[in-house]
């Protein structure tokens, strides 16, 4: 039986879109102008795209899928095509009892469709809110497909029903154990159809947790995911088949690409020529940062085509944040459409003008020059009589962001590009941004990575291990992308005469541990003292981190790349002790 996995970027939405999506999937499978596939499998939601929020109470949509579901079936037909669809769906329920929608699964074929599976264990941690739209199948879901005089019998899953290992997971949900329920099935293959977001290492994770649900069926699981950028989400692909006994898999597909590649099943399962790089189960940290590159590409790639836009603007300070965004624009649109705008004040340091334009140069992204002294004045000169005294303090720096912020967003409006926010995790975990100010942007690139993660990913572009990434992605496969003297600049905002970040902050060595800590394991002081880090700073980050949650909530939405990010899974109160 030829099974192809077809892992396919589709648009929130776009229900009609994404069928035309995966026909196109199946044609891909075409040897010698002939479909080469009895089964194409294809992402969770696949019709929808994931995540679709509440357009799933849309009836127009509910409407399209109608329409969508036949239109396939109707191609099938009129090819003459003797091969089977499995197309991620919402199903309705036939009462009125709230959630009415089942996530499910349904088979095309040539003489019709129908739904064949529902999802068991509804995610409702972090970014997923699934128990809001659907009601949980209480059921395993297998289906026969009769494939060369053989009747082949497969058991069907849906993303989460897979994260059943407590062991490996430590996150799994109350209910069913849809691995367990299949065992007595007999299953020649379990089938898992996903839109599992990318976050770092869990690559590993998902093979982990299908080479034991292949253990646990003796049979070959097929694993299916959704790739490209819904919003703040990424979804990295990478789908693949694997068999009991064997954690290399038998066939891999790409990260962070569209892809369709064909499995045969056979009794025993062979292994098939890898479309790509074999699958390591022990990445390198190298492999992880290239792997958090191609993500944040993919994230601005696809929110500004999906989002209408074909240019991007960023302010450029020479400092390091602005250059690592400057670079993922650059690959995610191509440097023609990417233009950085410097606004030098009396404390920009000539060096950092210098190293700003040197950046862009060698991007080959435009650059322009606009002095904001003259702006500074007259804020200055405006504002005094009512305030009976000269801006001051952070009245005054927060003024100088503002500014740059303003200038941006006319640029941006005017000529009808996405303005980037360079501001990075730390940043945004204590405060240290301005509210319309730096923090203005229609996406922050970087809002999900620590200082110290933005210094290791530069780092590593710079280094001879990014030269065949840089040279896939157009930007050059040799010399400095970002350059020492940005790499080795100490962190400043330059608002005021020999300013640095050490000056408010703790070194972001001790910083960022301490930060991860609090934000990804949830740790309480007594806690965060406990663990090693110095009460002094603790007490001080605390108050700075509660202190800041109205500006989270009012910031840019960010490409989600960790465990725990200040996106939509994040859901604090503001007014709060």
């Amino acid at each position: 039986m030829r099974i192809a996995l077809a892992q396919i970027n589709p648009v929130v939405g776009d229900l009609l879109g994404n069928a035309d999506r995966i026909h196109a999937a199946l044609a891909a499978t075409e040897v010698n102008g002939k479909v080469s596939a009895d089964l194409l499998v294809t992402p969770e939601l696949s019709l929808w795209g994931y995540p679709p929020r509440d357009l799933l109470f849309s009836a127009a949509h509910l409407e399209q899928q109608q329409q969508a579901l036949d239109q396939l079936q109707q191609r099938l037909h009129a090819e003459q095509l003797d091969v089977a669809l499995l197309v991620g769906v919402a199903e309705v329920a036939p009462d009125q009892q709230h959630p009415r929608l089942f996530n499910a699964l349904a088979l095309v074929q040539a003489r019709g469709w129908q739904v064949v599976a529902r999802k068991q264990l509804l995610p409702s941690y972090d970014v997923f809110d699934e128990t809001r739209y659907f009601r949980a199948s209480g059921s395993p879901s297998t289906i026969s497909l009769r494939v060369n005089h053989r009747d082949w019998h497969l058991g069907l899953s849906i993303c989460e029903d897979l994260w059943v290992d407590e062991e490996l997971h430590g996150q799994r949900l109350v209910g069913p154990d849809p691995i367990a329920s299949l065992i007595p099935e007999r299953l020649d293959a379990l089938i898992n159809c996903s839109a599992s977001p990318f976050s770092r290492r869990k690559g590993t994770l998902r093979h982990e947790l299908a080479a034991r649900a292949a253990e646990r069926l003796q049979c070959p699981v097929v694993y299916v995911n959704q790739v490209g950028g819904n919003d703040e989400l990424i979804f990295d692909g990478a789908s693949f088949v694997i068999a009991p006994g064997d954690n290399t898999p038998l066939l891999q597909l790409p990260e962070f690409a569209v892809s369709t590649a064909v499995w045969t099943a056979a009794l025993p399962p062979e292994r098939q020529e890898q479309p790509s790089r074999a699958h390591q189960q022990a990445n390198t940290p190298d492999d992880d940062l290239e792997a958090l590159f191609r993500g944040l590409v993919t994230g601005v790639k696809d929110y500004a085509i999906k989002c209408g836009f074909k240019k991007a603007l960023l302010g450029l300070s020479g400092g390091i944040d602005s250059a690592l965004v400057a670079v993922i624009a650059a690959a995610a649109l191509g440097p023609d459409h990417v233009q950085s705008l410097l606004m030098p004040s009396p404390w920009s340091s000539s060096g950092s003008i210098a190293d700003a334009l040197d950046l862009a140069t060698r991007l080959g992204i435009a650059s322009q020059i606009v002095p904001i002294q003259t702006l500074m004045e007259g804020f200055e000169t405006t504002l005094t009589p009512a305030l009976n005294a000269e801006p001051s303090g952070i009245t005054a720096e927060n003024l100088q962001s503002r500014i740059r912020g303003t200038l941006l967003m006319a640029m941006a409006n005017q000529q009808g590009q996405l303005l980037l926010s360079t501001g990075n995790k730390s940043e945004l975990a204590v405060g240290y941004c301005t509210l319309y100010g730096d923090m203005n942007g229609g996406l922050a690139v970087i809002g999900d990575l620590y200082k110290s993660t933005v210094f290791a990913l530069c780092h590593w572009l710079d280094s001879p291990d990014a030269g065949a990434c840089r040279a896939e992605l157009g930007l050059g496969g040799s010399g400095p992308l970002i350059g020492q003297a940005i790499l080795e600049k100490p962190p400043s905002a330059e608002l005021r005469p020999d300013q640095k970040d050490s000056d408010s902050l703790p070194d972001y060595e001790r910083l960022d541990p301490l930060l991860m800590d609090l934000i990804e394991q949830r740790m309480s002081g007594e806690q965060l003292i406990g663990a090693g880090h110095d009460p002094d700073d603790v007490k001080r980050i605390e108050r700075l981190f509660r202190r800041a949650e109205f500006k989270r909530r009012q910031a840019p939405p960010l490409l989600k790349v960790s465990k725990q990010a200040f996106g939509s899974g994040w859901r604090l109160p503001i007014a709060a002790i």
